[in-house]
């Protein structure tokens, strides 16, 4: 099936969807969660096809760990497309409602954005989780995974199918890209005909590529250089913790913590509890001069010096940066340089620096004395999410439902005319 065929039968679908209600549009997200747990065997194998090739193909272990599925993950993915059902359905939603002074009564009215096509890599998750959301705001999906994923992609997609067949939301409200051939990415960006907004979820170079050829609004995100900056007033004790939780509970995610900023005038105290604690996980450290100085000859096995490029590296391992700064100004002007405005923090007692860091830092979630692995659908109460935007339009942060309906002006008159 050509890639005009796919869109316009999306398209078709998304007419059709709009009429769906909320209790058949829940039915629909149970079949295609039971199915998937009906065809978990097939599903499984399928991944197992993808991990031999990827492993063969000497893709690193951070990569590994995104394309796994396991039983455990597919339940909780299943879990997670359950939970969908549960959410509020923003569609229909009415809301600035007004009575003008000429009698006409307006409001503006939630309706879905039509068709997402999602252009995604190494995460067969992404998959059910845009299924879900896009089904429950009333949208059709155009999914084009990456080749490493592309036997884990078939299985579920065609499980996901087969769960929408025999209820109120058309089996082609779920289009997958089969072919790899990367040239029909182009050609998918150029289906403005038919395509409402494009998502890439994957690295940097996907990302610009979409920019620079799409004709169709493209949201941006999920590439993630994440830092926490530790005040001169911090509980010491308790920021090793936080950081380490940002780098270790899941490292190869665009919410793991890639850089630690420490102030100057705890770093003696601070720095060596730091690589103790989390070099006893694995974690090697990328120190700049001043941060390498403190901790000196110490750890020759978990330190290293920083590289030129390495505050621009988003790890997605057990590799951290650290870096001692003067004080809070430094910090900011290191994360404005080294973020890609996904996720930053700040560690402090101190309100003041608090509320500063929160008005300058320019990043979709800004964290104070937390984690900043909750930058998450389900962690921020929105149920799965179909991306984190890093950009200023239309949605910032996690995309959950509301982020994936915009809406029309209803006017309603008792047969008014303009003067």
């Amino acid at each position: 099936m050509s890639i005009e065929s796919i869109c316009q039968q999306a398209k078709a679908a998304s007419r059709r969807l709009a009429l769906v209600s909320t209790v058949e549009k829940n039915a629909a997200l149970q079949r295609t969660a039971d199915q998937l747990w009906a065809e978990r065997d097939a599903i499984l194998a399928a991944n197992q096809l993808d991990l031999a090739a990827a492993a063969d193909a000497g893709m690193s272990a951070a990569m590994l760990d995104r394309l796994l599925l396991n039983e455990k993950r597919l339940a909780g993915i299943i879990a997670d497309l359950r939970q969908v059902t549960e959410l509020p359905d923003p569609v229909g939603e009415v809301f600035e409602a007004q009575v003008l002074p000429n009698g006409l009564h307006i409001h503006k009215q939630r309706v879905p954005l039509g068709v997402l096509a999602v252009i995604y890599e190494a995460r067969p998750n992404v998959t059910v989780d845009v299924a879900g959301l896009a089904l429950k705001t009333g949208s059709a999906a155009v999914l084009r995974g990456g080749s490493e994923t592309i036997h884990s992609n078939r299985a579920l997609a065609a499980a996901l199918q087969r769960g929408l067949a025999g209820s109120a939301v058309p089996e082609n409200a779920i289009q997958l890209v089969p072919d790899t051939d990367r040239a029909l990415v182009h050609e998918l960006l150029q289906m403005d005909r038919y395509i409402d907004m494009v998502i890439p979820r994957g690295g940097a170079g996907l990302h610009e590529f979409c920019r620079q050829n799409s004709r169709i609004p493209v949201i941006t995100g999920g590439i993630g250089i994440c830092h926490l900056f530790v005040d001169h007033n911090a509980n010491l004790a308790a920021a090793v913790e936080v950081i380490r939780n940002a780098k270790i509970q899941r490292p190869s995610v665009c919410n793991a913590l890639d850089t630690a900023l420490v102030h100057r005038s705890v770093a003696q105290e601070f720095l060596p509890r730091l690589v103790e604690r989390l070099a006893a996980d694995g974690v090697t450290f990328r120190a700049d001069p001043r941060a390498a100085q403190v901790l000196g000859t110490a750890y020759p096995e978990s330190v290293r010096p920083a590289g030129l490029q390495d505050f621009d590296t988003e790890w997605l391992s057990l590799v951290l940066g650290l870096k001692l700064v003067d004080g809070l100004a430094e910090a900011m002007e290191h994360i404005a340089v080294h973020s890609t405005h996904h996720s930053d923090g700040i560690l402090t007692a101190d309100p003041q620096n608090a509320r500063r860091f929160v008005a300058e830092v320019d990043s979709a979630a800004v964290y104070v004395n937390a984690s900043t692995r909750f930058t998450d659908g389900a962690q921020l109460g929105l149920g799965a999410e179909v991306a984190i935007s890093t950009q200023r339009l239309h949605a910032r942060g996690p995309m959950g439902l509301r982020e994936l309906t915009t809406y029309k002006w209803v006017v309603q008159g008792d047969y008014h005319v303009r003067p």
